[in-house]
């Protein structure tokens, strides 16, 4: 199995066969986005037994579709929720010092001082940079991780963001905040971060039935059912939780992002933050991303009825993202600009009426009358502490002894003070590749054994054979769709996606059976 951080096809078989046989674990929980691997790292780092189950792949569901922001709470400070805001600012310290400074990087964000904006709005957005400027500080996070928000000229505004308009531009506003190199492989880090301690992560089941002490489980591959026991079932299943508990009531609401070519915002360098015209403290970001690309978004709009499996874009919302942009922009984009789409839908508590946007992200844990343990709401940035928040109540509820909460200093894979081996790679790195992996880059290439494994997967894409590989023999890839659509963002643009696929394809085939 080549480790104890590496999720493949073989520890998987070996580990679902383990349950299947009847063997009993502490933990069973149902979701494998970021929330249900936090909850699976959080339990196995107590010295609990846990199996994760999810019934499709690691990060399938809202988990990939965020703004890639770790944000430091600031939005919800100026609505009055300063425990929220105060939390969000402590858990994106502890992700950018502790946890994962590898994927967790300062994210320079840039209002322009445009004509279009008012005298008022200037000084509620400068205010609120103030404002997170002391949350910073009170997080304890130091200025040489976030640096302090400040005034910049014209010249540096455009410098920062070259397709700005500039007739009448004053200047701009610039803060920082926490940016992922991508969501999705924060998930992943964390649910190997899980296994390296103990835990079982099981993709492509899925559970049925399930009550205090079970779970009716399906192998998704072979369509085997069996009953696997646990003193302890967590429902992590995010917009999908009322699947498995009729009772909870969700209000999810769509996130909708544009993916443009970077050089169609002149390869920026800050985060173009615009605001949505007539809206206080509402603001669309264009925001530069790994694979020389910008992601603009996001909207926030009801999505009541069935929930997809992957939700779609509509037409309004690009129209609306299009149209905002385009009022801080020299030259306006179009849709013929636009490479790809996404939308995730966030598993809001419904409170009832009220726009989506004005709902709140806390997060609660609810005992169902079977006694599942469930929960709902929250925000990728609080993970963490929303995992310690559900462990400790299902200790507490079913009379469990275990150690408290080891994560707030628990460096997860990829991470310099993870202790994983790290192996020496005669080739030289591609930043790209220290950007994803972090310290475990030199052992994606030491450990490849496909041909070329420093090659592009196709011209023009800075993603090597070696990563497809690793995704297949470490990362828990199942399938080509697995590497493309998770455990790299090449899937995102459908032109890249199809040049790639076939090199998917051979890494599947060639590492993806069990040995």
């Amino acid at each position: 199995m080549t480790g104890p951080t590496a999720l493949n096809r073989a520890r998987r078989a070996t580990e679902l066969a383990a349950l299947a046989d009847g063997q009993p674990v502490d933990v069973i929980v149902i979701g494998g986005g970021i929330t249900g691997a936090g909850i699976a790292l959080d339990a196995a780092t107590r010295g609990l037994s846990v199996a994760l189950v999810e019934k499709h792949d690691l990060a399938f569901g809202t988990s990939r579709w965020s703004s890639k922001l770790v944000h430091g709470g600031l939005r919800y400070l100026a609505t009055g929720n300063i425990g929220i805001a105060r939390r969000s600012a402590i858990e994106r310290g502890i992700l950018m010092t502790r946890n994962a400074p590898h994927l967790v990087k300062a994210m320079p964000q840039l209002v322009p001082l445009l004509p279009s904006m008012g005298r008022v709005s200037r000084v509620l957005v400068r205010t609120g940079f103030v404002a997170g400027d002391g949350l910073r500080r009170l997080a304890g996070t130091s200025a040489s991780t976030l640096p302090r928000s400040r005034r910049v000229d014209a010249r540096r505004t455009a410098e920062l963001a070259p397709t700005v308009r500039t007739e009448g531009l004053d200047g701009g506003f610039l803060a920082y905040d926490g940016q992922l190199i991508d969501d999705a492989r924060l998930v992943t880090a964390v649910a190997r971060t899980a296994a390296q301690h103990g835990a079982r992560i099981l993709t492509r089941v899925s559970a049925g039935a399930a009550d205090a002490t079970s779970v009716r489980l399906t192998d998704q591959l072979t369509g085997d059912s069996f009953d696997a026991s646990a003193r302890v079932v967590i429902n992590a299943a995010g917009v999908w939780a009322g699947d498995l508990d009729p009772a909870l009531t969700l209000r999810p609401s769509r996130g909708t992002h544009l993916v443009f070519d970077a050089e169609a915002f002149g390869n920026p360098t800050a985060a173009l933050t615009i605001p949505i015209p007539g809206e206080l403290n509402r603001f669309v970001f264009a925001m530069p991303e790994q694979l020389g690309r910008v992601y603009l978004g996001l909207t926030d709009e009801d999505a009541p009825g069935p929930i997809p499996d992957v939700p779609q874009p509509t037409p309004g919302e690009i129209d609306f993202l299009l149209n905002t942009v385009n009022t801080a922009l020299a030259t306006g984009l179009t849709p013929a600009d636009v490479r790809g789409a996404y939308a995730g839908l966030r598993p809001l508590i419904d409170t009832g009426e009220g726009h989506t946007a004005d709902v709140s992200r806390e997060h609660a844990v609810v005992e169902s009358a079977s006694g599942v343990i469930s929960i709902i709401g929250g925000k990728l940035t609080e993970y963490r502490y929303m995992a310690q928040d559900v462990v400790d109540r299902a200790l507490q509820l079913r009379g469990l002894g275990a150690p408290g909460c080891r994560t707030a200093n628990l460096p997860l894979v990829g991470a310099p003070a993870n202790p994983v081996a790290t192996l020496r790679s005669e080739h030289a790195l591609p930043s790209s590749l220290v950007a994803r992996f972090g310290a475990e880059a030199p052992n994606v290439i030491a450990r490849a054994r496909c041909s070329h494994p420093t090659e592009p997967v196709a011209d023009g894409i800075d993603v090597i054979r070696a990563e497809f590989e690793y995704a297949v023999t470490h990362e828990g890839a199942l399938s080509a769709d697995d590497i493309l659509d998770r455990r790299t963002r090449i899937g995102l643009v459908a032109e890249d996606r199809a040049r790639a696929a076939e090199v998917a394809a051979e890494m599947i085939a060639e590492f993806g059976e069990v040995e």
